[in-house]
């Protein structure tokens, strides 16, 4: 997995003085922004590139590489800064897009009908999140308290993750066509969206996730432009991207976005179907990536069948759920282009 010119995924960085610019990863260093266009990273946030739109995503890619290549400007190292989330989370919206993860999630919880349900092929289901709560990669995720059944409330007992594909929104629309999805979204960035299983579970009858989804929503600081992952797409608008999931730095799954069964262009033109608006900054998840055997499943509700199979890790000890001090990290690559990684540590209430 590389950093290369093909690459430049964005972020906004911090340095030692506390200065913080808009830059792109070239290898072990970042060029600052404001070397390309001093007005637009005046904030050293990526916001106004986000709105400006596909030309300007197009040219502020290719100066940002000949800037690089030329050696004009010098970068500046990785190990001097940290990478922050680079642009203002307006919406979040999380899918359930793969229909192997469903799949499965209706054989755990509905084992005797039909794993799915009848509207799941014809629309993306998904859930309205809490963009106050998306955090960035390294903050620590603080284990939620709530109501888990009848007159019982306390800590979650049942935490988990949700290895997932997050895209952004630059430019505003409304019932955006599928097949122009790609002058809408900006790019993506890996999601895990921390579920406490036994909050979800007593508030989702009959509405959907609320307390046991919103207390925090990792990703990764570095977003990928669409335009590197050109060579990348497999049947029309799906994305051939490999993710990995490493507990306490133990590989437990390898999940393929391409085994999606809806593709982010869909995603976002049933988001916008009805007429609803995106805005410049909002978020949209796949839902959990998984895939068709146990070693692509992407979180413990299916890696442990609810908690019935405890998963063995290397060091002999077993997890059911995720316990205070575990650390989750996700990483992808679409061949040898890296998308980066989200990690949070779960500490106690």
């Amino acid at each position: 997995m590389t950093y290369g010119i093909e690459n430049l995924p964005y972020a906004s960085v911090v340095d030692a003085d506390g200065r913080r610019f808009a830059a792109v990863r070239y290898g072990d260093a970042v060029l600052d922004l404001a070397h390309v266009d001093a007005g637009l990273f005046a904030s050293g946030t990526l916001d106004a590139l986000l709105a400006a739109g596909p030309d300007a995503w197009s040219w502020v890619r290719s100066d940002a590489a000949t800037v690089i290549e030329s050696g004009s400007v010098p970068l500046v190292a990785l190990a001097d800064v940290t990478p922050v989330l680079g642009f203002t989370v307006a919406d979040y919206v999380d899918f359930y897009a793969s229909e192997h993860h469903a799949t499965n999630a209706g054989r755990i919880f509905r084992p005797n009908d039909e794993p799915l349900p009848p509207n799941w092929k014809q629309i993306p289901i998904g859930y309205h999140g809490r963009s106050g709560t998306v955090v960035a990669s390294g903050t620590p995720v603080v284990r939620p308290s709530g109501m888990r059944g009848p007159g019982d409330a306390g800590p979650s007992a049942r935490m988990d993750f949700e290895a997932e594909v997050a895209f952004v929104v630059g430019v505003p629309g409304s019932r955006i066509p599928e097949g122009d999805a790609h002058q809408h979204v900006f790019g993506l960035f890996l999601l895990n969206d921390w579920s406490a299983r036994d909050i979800q579970a007593f508030e989702t009858v009959p509405l959907g996730p609320f307390l046991g989804k919103s207390f925090a929503t990792s990703v990764s600081p570095w977003i990928t432009p669409l335009a590197a992952l050109n060579a990348h797409h497999v049947d029309g608008a799906g994305l051939d991207i490999d993710l990995e999931v490493a507990i306490n730095g133990e590989v437990v799954s390898r999940p393929r976005f391409a085994d999606m069964y809806w593709t982010y262009a869909q995603l976002l033109a049933h988001l916008t179907s009805n007429g609803a608006p995106v805005r410049t900054g909002d978020v949209y998840g796949s839902g959990t990536v998984s895939g068709p055997d146990r070693g692509q499943w992407g979180c413990l509700l299916e890696l442990t069948w609810n908690g019935t199979e405890p998963l063995g890790l290397g060091d002999g000890s077993v997890r059911t759920w995720l316990e205070d001090g575990d650390e989750v990290v996700i990483r992808a690559a679409a061949g040898s282009i890296s998308l980066g990684e989200v990690a949070g540590r779960i500490t106690p209430e």
